[in-house]
């Protein structure tokens, strides 16, 4: 059973900075991609930024030069640094892991995390 647990949302002014962490369980598999997703209220699900087992990332246009995420393989974890926050990144984060199942490749979530910018 494989469990995503997310930390680090909380409240904070326009222009400052939050750290994320996931931290992924109950898996003997590796992992390939490990991500960051949002939801906003009325809005769909979008994809903040991924990363692969070896490290290459992709990040959504609009986070570009402010976001960065990055990995320790060794404890499971994916981090998502977020500098200049503006108040149009307010969301639920949702911490996303990519893990085989069967013969394809499953997307496990977390149960998100709240990241509130005031302006």
């Amino acid at each position: 059973q494989v469990r995503l647990v997310e930390s680090g949302g909380g409240l904070v002014q326009a222009g400052g900075s939050l750290r994320l962490s996931c931290v992924a369980s109950g898996t003997s598999s590796s992992i390939n991609a490990m991500g960051w997703y949002r939801q906003a209220p009325g809005k769909q699900r979008e994809l903040v930024a991924t990363i692969m087992n070896g490290g290459s990332t992709n990040y959504a246009d609009s986070v570009k030069g402010r976001f960065t995420i990055s990995r320790d393989n060794a404890k499971n974890t994916v981090y998502l640094q977020m500098n200049s926050l503006k108040p149009e990144d307010t969301a639920v984060h949702y911490c996303s892991a990519d893990l085989p199942r069967w013969s394809l490749t499953y997307t496990y979530w977390g149960r998100g995390t709240q990241v509130t910018v005031s302006s």
